[in-house]
Order: C-alpha cells, then structure tokens, then sequence
C-alpha cells in the first residue's frame, strides 16, 4: 500500500496531481489581473489626460506592475516555505525598520498630509504593503511554533499581539489607518483559527475594537471623514463629495451598466476613480451584473485559498496552513472594506480593490500573495505523494499481518 492509498483511507483533501497548479485559483486570479488592466484603462482616461497629456499612461504602467508582479509571484513559488519560517524574526525586523523609513524626511514621501511612501524611481513603494505581508508570515511561524500555548493560556495571546503593537502605531503616524485595521483583523482571524480560547479571544477582540474605534474619533480629520460619511449628502460640495459621487455612479449602473467606457463619473467627478473607488466605475460600467461576476472572482479566490490551507492544516503543515490563511484573509478582508467604502457603508479608508486597482505597491504584493498561496498549494501536491518513516513502515507492515493470517499464525 502506497503513501496515497493511505491518505485516502485517513479521509484527506488531496489534489489529482503531484506537480500543476490550482485551476480554480489561477483561472480566477488571471480574470482579475485581465479586468483590472481593462478598468484602468477606462477609469483613468481622464485623469491621465489631464495629468500627463497620454490617454494611457496609468495603463501602461498598470501593465508593467503586473508583469513585475507575475514574476514576484513566480519567484516566490520557487522559493520552499520552511526559507520563510526560518527568516520570521528576520522579517518581523524588516518590516519595522521599512515603517520606520517612510517616517524619515527625505526618505519617506509626504502625499496629502500623509508619509506613507518610498520613492524607488520604478514606482512609490508603499512601506505599509510588503511590511504587512512579512508580518503575517511573522505570525503564521508563531501559531506554527506556540499553538498549544496559544490554545491553552492568556500569555500565548498575548504575545503576537504585543508584537503587533509596535507596527500598528508606526502605521498610524503615517498615518494609515485602514492599513493598521487591515493588519489587527487579519491578525486576529489567524489566532482564532489557531484555536486560541474563546473566552480570551473575544474579550481581547473587544478590546482591539474599542481602540479602534477611540482612534477612529480621536484625531479631527478621522471624525470628520467619519460624520461625512454618516451623510454625504449634507456636505456634498466638499467633505462628502467623493461618496456623493460614488453612490452616483454605482446607481447609474443599475443592472446591466451605462457600457464599458461610458462612464460619466470618470470625468474627474469622482476623486480616485482608478485607485480607491474603481469598483464605483466599474458598478456604474458594467452594473449590478458585473458586480456579481467580480463577487464570484473573489469568492472563487478566497473558496480555493482557505481549501489550500485546510489540506496543509490537516496534513499536519502549521506554518504553510497559518500563512494560507492570513494572505487569503487579507485578500478577502480588504476586498470586503473597499467595497463596502465605494457603497457608502463604511468610512473612507483609502484601500485599494486587490487586482482591480491602479498601483504598483498593491499590485506587487497580491502578486506575490497568490504566489505564496501557490506554493502552499504545491507542497500539499508533493507531501501527499511522498512517503513519510511512518507511512513506509505502515505499508510494509500491512501485507505481513494478512501474509500470517492466511499461514493460520497470529
């Protein structure tokens, strides 16, 4: 009996190949990117003519961030998942020290009241994107390594989130707020699922909440974003015109849209049209229908994404099963928020859509994201074909039982 027919008996989720990629994911992932690049196109027409004089510029540097993207997530592939826990600490250094660097005058780049960026020539890095991602992994080495303390005491909760702490507060001079609401959600998704008590989770998850909420009142521009969001309409012409016109151009779409570049709120209506709110001129191109199409996308995405990690867990690969988790928490979650802002049910966070938006700093590191969740995906392929110590020793020893029992021996 082989290390497959063994796993078969034992009940677990295997793929139908040894080596390949996730159909599914991958088929999903490439609709995405392909749509992103076709709404960018149509949503910064305007902006870009006005900007720099070329229709097209943010398409075509949307186009070379994805191909550096595609690469990013083809190298990361490459790379085996046991590197990037080896390197937790490591990277947990990195990604404070990069939230450090955009705070430094002349290192960091001041847009809007906002230090949040990393001029690299190529494109504005922004140090909130990759620092996350490094600390997810941080995470995920730490459920891997702790999980029966984390199951069993106060302590082995607390101390990934005091970990946290230092980064959520460099997120928030930047400031970022949504990237620091970003990170506490994915981080406490990853806990409960690491299966921290219930007791202490939720009173901790309270606590966290009602810091961010204090935050999100306590500084005056979060308030006002906040009362303008509450009703745009009673200050349309200047805190609440960017929701306004959202809200405009998601019901212009109705159900089938106004046609593909037909868009009027992309006029330089609507601020943002093809970063931020592109999901409003999508809704209002493409309507309720293109809507449910790009639901499905995601859902295909985050479906095949905690089905990766499941077969890790379940294999008995924390680590790959924990970062599984966090990365398609993270694609989910920030997915949610954005469209949720676009609608008008939240407050402004100035999250990108995942795939769908124009920049280079989101783009890169979704990319590398579904390279990560590939790599998770390819491991489970290979482990479930290899034979361990003790699946070798099972299988050999199977035969000789039913060999002496047709002798009559016991």
């Amino acid at each position: 009996m082989n290390a497959l027919a063994i796993r078969l008996q034992q009940n677990l989720p295997l793929p139908h190949a040894r080596y390949g990629l996730d159909v599914w994911l991958c088929g999903a992932v490439s609709a995405l990117l392909l749509w992103g690049l076709i709404m960018v196109a149509s949503a910064s027409v305007a902006q870009a003519e006005k900007a720099t004089g070329e229709a097209f510029y943010f398409l075509y540097r949307q186009l070379m961030f994805a191909l550096l993207g595609v690469g990013i997530g083809a190298a990361l592939y490459c790379v085996p998942l046991i590197t990037w826990a080896r390197l937790h600490l490591l990277l947990y250094l990195f990604a404070v020290l990069l939230l450090v660097a955009v705070l430094v005058p002349g290192v960091g780049v001041e847009v809007n009241s906002a230090r949040r960026w990393i001029d690299i020539g190529v494109l504005r890095l922004q140090a909130s994107e990759p620092a996350r991602l490094a600390l997810i992994v941080f995470i995920a080495n730490y459920i891997a390594r702790r999980q029966a303390v984390l199951q069993h005491s106060l302590r082995g909760l607390l101390l990934p989130l005091a970990a946290m702490t230092l980064p959520c507060a460099l997120l928030l001079v930047e400031p970022d707020f949504g990237a620091t609401a970003i990170l506490m959600g994915v981080v406490f998704l990853m806990l409960f699922l690491g299966g921290a008590r219930v007791g202490y989770y939720l009173a901790l998850l309270a606590a966290a909440a009602s810091a961010l909420a204090y935050l999100a009142v306590a500084a005056p521009y979060r308030l006002k974003r906040l009362l303008n969001f509450t009703n745009p309409w009673a200050d349309v012409e200047n805190g609440g015109w960017q929701l306004a016109q959202s809200l405009i151009a998601i019901g212009r779409g109705e159900w089938t849209g106004v046609g593909l570049g037909n868009s009027v709120q992309k006029l330089l209506y609507l601020p943002e049209m093809h970063t931020d709110f592109i999901f409003a001129i999508l809704a209002e191109e493409l309507g309720l229908l293109g809507i449910l199409v790009l639901l499905v996308l995601f859902g295909i995405v985050v479906w095949r994404g905690f089905a990766i990690a499941r077969v890790a867990e379940v294999a008995g690969r924390q680590f790959s099963a924990f970062l599984a988790y966090g990365l398609t928490g993270w694609i989910g979650l920030q997915t949610l928020i954005n469209m949720a802002v676009n609608l008008g049910l939240l407050p402004t966070k100035g999250l990108t859509l995942p795939l769908l938006s124009y920049g280079g700093s989101s783009l890169l590191t979704v990319c590398a994201m579904i390279g990560l969740l590939l790599r998770v995906d390819y491991e489970n392929r290979s482990s479930a074909f290899a034979v361990t110590p003790a699946e070798d020793a099972l299988a050999s020893a199977r035969p000789r039982r039913r060999h002496r029992a047709a002798e009559g021996r016991p």
